[in-house]
C-alpha cells in the first residue's frame, strides 16, 4: 500500500488481479459516432493525438461504414492520413468488403467487424440474421488476415437485448466461437445496453473457457446504464481479462439501440486500476485534460465522474 499523490487514489493492490491492463480506447469512433452533430475532422485528429500523448496505445480511430448509416464518421478517408504517423495502434471498423477496401487503401493494419449475439439487433444494425451477418464477415476476415492485418471481432448484446431481454449464455458462446473460427484475433464482449452484473460477467467468461475459448483473446466493453460498468470490469479482471474497452470522457452509446447510454469512461477506469496498482501506461492528468477539452468542443460537460472531480480540483 502506498501513500497517494494529491488528486490520485491510494494504491492498495488486490490479490489475483492482472499486473497490467491494455485499454482499448473507443472514444474517437464509438464515442463520436453517436453525436447529433458532426465534429470537424481537424478536431477529431487533435482528439486522437491528445489521447496518444496521454499514453493510450490502442485508439480506435474511425469507421469505414457507408456515410448514409453513420454520417458522423463520413470523413474516414480524410481523418486517417492526419493521424497515421502516430506510434500507436489505430484500429478501424469495417462492415463489409467495401469498407475493408477503403481501410486497406489507407494503410490500416488493424480492423474490426461488428457482429451481434441476438437476431433482433442483427436485423436492426445489419438488416441480416446472425448467421447471415457471420457469412458476410467471413470473407472480410479472410482477406484481412491474408493481408497480415489484425482483426478484432466485436460482439454486441452479449448480456441483454432491448427487444429480446436477457441473452442466453450458450447463444453468446456460439457466436464467439464462430468469430474465432473464421480467424478473428480477439473478441470484444459488448454489454451494449449496460444491463450486465458481475455474476453474469463471470458466468459468461467461465462458459467461454469451458468452450475452449481462452481468456487471453477476450476483451470487455461495458456501458454504464445502471452504474455497473466498473463492477463488471472488476469481475472480468478477477477472471484474468487484460483488455478493457473504454471511452475518454464517457462519450458514446449506440445509434441502433436507444437504451444504450455512455461507455465506461476511460478516466474512471484508470482511477480504479491505479488504485489497484494495475499498470496502464496512461497519464491520468493528460487524459482528464483531453476529455475536458473535448467536452468544450462538444459544448457540454463531460459525463465522467473522474473528469469532473479532477477538473474541479484544478479550478
Amino acid at each position: 500500500m502506498s501513500t497517494p499523490e494529491l488528486g490520485l487514489p491510494m494504491v492498495a493492490p488486490a490479490p489475483g488481479l492482472p499486473d497490467r491492463v491494455r485499454i482499448h480506447e473507443v472514444g474517437a469512433r464509438d464515442g463520436l459516432q453517436n453525436e447529433k452533430g458532426t465534429v470537424p475532422t481537424e478536431v477529431k485528429a487533435e482528439f486522437v493525438r491528445r489521447l496518444a500523448d496521454a499514453g493510450l496505445t490502442t485508439i480506435e480511430a474511425t469507421s469505414f461504414v457507408h456515410p448514409k448509416w453513420v454520417p458522423q464518421l463520413a470523413d474516414a478517408e480524410q481523418l486517417f492520413p492526419l493521424i497515421g504517423d502516430l506510434p500507436v495502434a489505430l484500429p478501424v471498423l469495417v462492415p463489409n468488403d467495401r469498407g475493408l477496401d477503403r481501410a486497406l487503401a489507407l494503410g490500416a493494419r488493424r480492423v474490426a467487424v461488428f457482429a451481434s449475439a441476438t437476431e433482433s439487433f442483427a436485423e436492426a444494425n445489419l438488416n441480416r440474421t446472425v448467421d447471415e451477418a457471420l457469412a458476410m464477415f467471413e470473407p472480410v476476415v479472410a482477406r484481412a488476415k491474408a493481408s497480415d492485418v489484425h482483426v478484432r471481432g466485436y460482439l454486441s448484446m452479449c448480456f441483454g437485448d432491448p427487444w429480446e431481454g436477457a441473452v442466453p449464455v450458450p447463444q453468446v458462446v456460439r457466436v464467439c466461437g464462430a468469430l474465432l473460427d473464421m480467424g478473428c484475433d480477439e473478441l470484444s464482449l459488448g454489454d451494449t445496453i449496460g444491463v450486465a452484473t458481475p455474476g453474469h460477467v463471470s458466468e459468461l467468461l467461465r462458459a467461454l473457457n469451458e468452450a475452449r475459448i481462452p481468456t487471453d483473446v477476450l476483451g470487455v466493453h461495458f456501458h454504464d446504464t445502471y452504474g455497473q460498468a466498473l463492477a463488471n470490469t472488476y469481475a472480468a479482471l478477477e477472471h484474468g481479462v487484460t483488455t478493457v474497452d473504454a471511452s475518454a470522457g464517457g462519450l458514446g452509446g449506440c445509434p441502433y439501440a436507444k437504451s444504450a447510454t455512455g461507455n465506461l469512461a476511460t478516466e474512471d477506469l484508470v482511477w480504479m486500476l491505479r488504485g489497484l496498482g494495475i499498470d496502464t501506461g496512461v497519464h491520468l492528468d493528460r487524459l482528464v485534460a483531453t476529455s475536458a477539452w473535448m467536452a468544450e468542443q462538444l459544448g457540454r460537460p463531460s459525463p465522467s465522474r473522474t473528469v469532473r472531480a479532477l477538473s474541479h480540483k484544478e479550478q
